[in-house]
């Protein structure tokens, strides 16, 4: 019989939830039954997409740990607090070094810092408290509390020129993978990461001009030749989060994509 972390009746958090991929996670988490605390800046979009899926909207900047702590709060409130998808983050590019041999046109260090701010230091931080919340439960038959999935990036592993910022903070989360899991097997947590590849969300905006530079994109990626759906990754996300034997691991989801220099 396959081992499954029953999610039916549970609470989850998934960060970054109010557009592209956390969107996707969190419709597919209350498919599942899981009713959903939408942690996102995005108040108006939020908003709606909890109403839509019977969740709660709260209003969350990783870099605090006051809010994080209050999203924890609110889905411990809504039932047994049993999930964690680490979605929002932000992305940057900017050359290490300008072009005028100046030391004011090398890259801008407060951007770095930022970058890894919130993709890095804000998912450990949701992953501490979280799971620290979640050690308080009783445990399934299986000995199981709760699962945490982080999302990554394929940039942890090809960054491309001028993603020095966003490939370490990225790089960060894929590092912290397995010690952290080996962390949280004392509790019965699991915890895995998924690496997206290109994904075809509002990142890449609309019209014309967009679809022209996501066909352009296309041609790097192995098969199927095609950016990758939200939902794609959700489904990935949710058989991280719900088979019992998944942990500790990374997976990209990428269509065989390997980064180019540029």
């Amino acid at each position: 019989m396959l081992a499954a972390m029953d999610i039916n009746g549970t609470s989850g958090i998934v960060t970054g939830a109010a557009s592209g991929i956390g969107a996707a996670v969190a419709r597919q988490l209350a498919k599942r039954g899981t009713t959903v605390v939408v942690a996102d800046l995005q108040e108006e979009k939020g908003t709606a997409l909890a109403e839509e899926i019977g969740g709660t909207f709260v209003k969350v900047d990783v870099t605090r740990t006051d809010d994080i702590v209050a999203a924890v709060e609110k889905a411990e409130s809504l039932g047994t607090f049993r999930v964690l998808v680490n979605s929002a983050g932000i992305g940057w590019a900017e050359r290490t070094v300008g072009k005028d041999g100046t030391i004011e046109s090398a890259a801008n260090l407060d951007a770095f810092r930022k970058v890894v701010a919130i993709n890095l230091i804000g998912t450990f931080d949701f992953v501490r408290i979280a799971a620290t919340a979640m050690s308080r439960n009783e445990p399934s038959e299986s000995g199981e509390r709760g699962a945490i999935v982080n999302l990554a990036s394929v940039a942890a592993f090809d960054g491309q020129i001028g993603q020095a910022a966003y490939s370490a903070s990225k790089g960060g989360v894929v590092g912290m993978t397995l010690p952290v899991a080996r962390d949280l097997a004392a509790i019965g947590v699991r915890l895995n990461t998924v690496a997206p590849g290109l994904i075809d969300t509002p990142i890449y905006g609309e019209g014309e001009a967009s679809e022209a530079f996501k066909a352009k994109l296309e041609q790097g990626v192995l098969f199927p030749k095609r950016l990758g759906q939200p939902d794609e990754l959700a489904s990935m996300v949710l058989e991280c989060l719900t088979n019992s034997y998944m942990n500790a691991e990374t997976v990209r989801v990428d269509g065989g994509i390997r980064m180019p220099p540029k």
